[in-house]
């Protein structure tokens, strides 16, 4: 699973004030803490919350929290840059925001990625200041970037059993006209690198979902080496894709303004670790699974590449069905608001045990103000939509008033995963055969459970009633967990003893080289 033109803003000793204000802001760049002249979105975050927090961050639930934001083009250390927070805020005006007991934190995105990933390694940022407002004052609030972030996660290197690819893509680098690269962590079973060992093993490619990369080969490798070493799991190679890109998640699908990432991976970057880490060059070997945008982009490769990948196991996968695009109907021809119901009512996009926590509009509009760039809803259009007239992906609905634009409806066809099996069935369903395991919560956090029945009861109109499970009570964050019935040891556990079972059986249906199948 999510923008408006730049606004370019010289900075020094002049104001940049629209009109006189309440609420201004004096932000200075620490000079121990940078060098160099420093651009991107500048951000300042307030809330309202009574305890002293340490961190104040833009969240899926916009209730408490408010945003401003302005693009900085040369900030040298030392400076200080006068700061209007009226002039992109979200939900309103801090301005408008009550007064009394107010937390202020700014931060300095320097690649425009915080729309993407929240705060992350470069970004520049200041000590939470906690303030009592005074209406009648006019003196600005003064926050010190004295801080700068450093790597998250755990440190990409390579271990006994995993493994850092970065691979530079020919046709990436083509289409962009500078280096680009295909990164994975790559896990392999104890014993892999033993004198003698010359066994070949089947793949599992798992594509975290948005904000995600390849970090999760070192969270979940060494669980994963144990689990083999006491037989629990199958020898399978792990390889954790990079989908993360400046654009959001590219889902690995060609695209217009992203490039051909689904042709780059299936004819230069698979093929070559299967050369490097012996594994079986063979469609039924190769399987792919992921969570959420993973999970779109599992369902997307096998369906693309119906001859390339023996199986997928896609979990809460986003829409496949653009009848429900999270709750739009973004059909050819839909007249369907993307903010509102026929009624007039908000349609709700974020929600939580049945608490509604963020309408679509809110979302949006909160993704906005964080940068014009990397957002979920913005990573949509960087795949799906054609080019626009300002070589920028053209926006599959109006920000401001949620209303539908029908020709990148219309192009958007070709993602529409429901829609393409429909349209291609004739040659599809049989490559498809066995090879599609979906699953997704009843009440998925998103309402991707939504369209995912939408796209089960093609399946099942099509003899396919075993393709899909939707699991009861279960939402995005915890499909996961251990169900009782269905996969008592956890959904990985399941997915990775279903995909051995699919190896063996694809393994024993192939003819051993130089022998013809009887």
């Amino acid at each position: 699973m999510l923008r408006p033109t730049f606004v370019s803003l010289l900075f020094g000793a002049l104001s940049l004030f629209a009109e006189p204000g309440p609420l201004r802001f004096r932000i200075t760049l620490d000079p121990s803490v940078a060098t160099g002249t420093q651009t991107g979105r500048m951000l300042v975050f307030m809330t309202d919350r009574p305890q002293k927090v340490e961190n104040i961050q833009a969240g899926f639930s916009p209730t408490g929290n408010w945003l401003a934001a302005m693009e900085i083009t040369a900030m040298k250390p030392g400076q200080t840059v006068e700061f209007n927070p009226d002039l992109q805020a979200y939900p309103v005006a801090l301005s408008k925001a009550p007064k009394g007991k107010l937390q202020f934190m700014a931060l300095l995105d320097p690649d425009h990625s915080y729309a993407g990933k929240r705060q992350d390694e470069g970004d520049f940022y200041s000590d939470v200041l906690q303030l009592d407002i005074d209406p009648a004052s006019t003196e600005p609030v003064a926050l010190l970037l004295s801080k700068r972030q450093g790597p998250r996660g755990p440190k990409l290197e390579d271990t006994e059993n995993i493994k850092l690819e970065e691979f530079e893509s020919k046709l990436l680098t083509a289409f962009w006209g500078r280096p680009i690269h295909i990164r994975a962590g790559v896990v392999v079973p104890p014993g892999y690198g033993a004198a003698g060992n010359k066994k070949l093993y089947p793949t599992s490619y798992n594509i975290h979902g948005f904000g995600g990369t390849h970090a999760g080969a070192w969270r979940a490798g060494t669980q994963i080496v144990k689990d083999i070493e006491a037989k629990k799991r199958a020898e399978i190679v792990h390889v954790y894709l990079d989908a993360s890109f400046s654009t959001g998640h590219h889902v690995f699908a060609d695209s217009v303004n992203n490039g051909p990432w689904g042709k780059a991976l299936t004819e230069e970057f698979i093929p070559y670790l299967e050369k490097k880490y012996r594994l079986v060059a063979k469609p039924y070997a190769r399987f792919v699974t992921g969570h959420s945008s993973g999970g779109w982009t599992s369902f997307w490769l096998q369906v693309a590449y119906p001859s390339f990948f023996g199986g997928t196991w896609s979990t809460a996968p986003d829409s496949v069905d653009f009848r429900s695009f999270t709750g739009i109907n973004a059909t050819a021809g839909s007249t369907d608001n993307a903010y509102r119901r026929a009624d007039g009512t908000p349609k709700n996009l974020v929600r939580n045990k049945g608490k509604e926590l963020a309408s679509i509009e809110e979302f949006v509009k909160q993704e906005e103000v964080q940068g014009p760039v990397g957002g979920q809803m913005a990573s949509f259009d960087w795949v799906f939509s054609p080019k626009g007239p300002d070589g920028r992906p053209m926006q599959l609905f109006n920000r401001e008033t949620g209303e539908q634009n029908s020709f990148v409806q219309k192009y958007w066809e070709r993602y529409d995963i429901r829609l393409i099996m429909e349209r291609n069935w004739a040659t599809l369903g049989p490559l498809l055969a066995g090879k599609l395991h979906l699953f997704c919560g009843s009440e998925d956090t998103f309402h991707l459970e939504e369209a995912f029945i939408m796209s089960c009861d093609f399946l099942k109109s099509k003899g396919r009633e075993d393709a899909c499970l939707l699991v009861p009570g279960r939402d995005h964050g915890d499909l996961y967990r251990p169900h009782p019935e269905l996969y008592p040891d956890g959904l990985a556990m399941r997915i990775d003893k279903e995909m051995w079972a699919a190896y063996q059986k694809g393994n024993a249906a192939t003819p051993p080289a130089g022998k013809k199948k009887k």
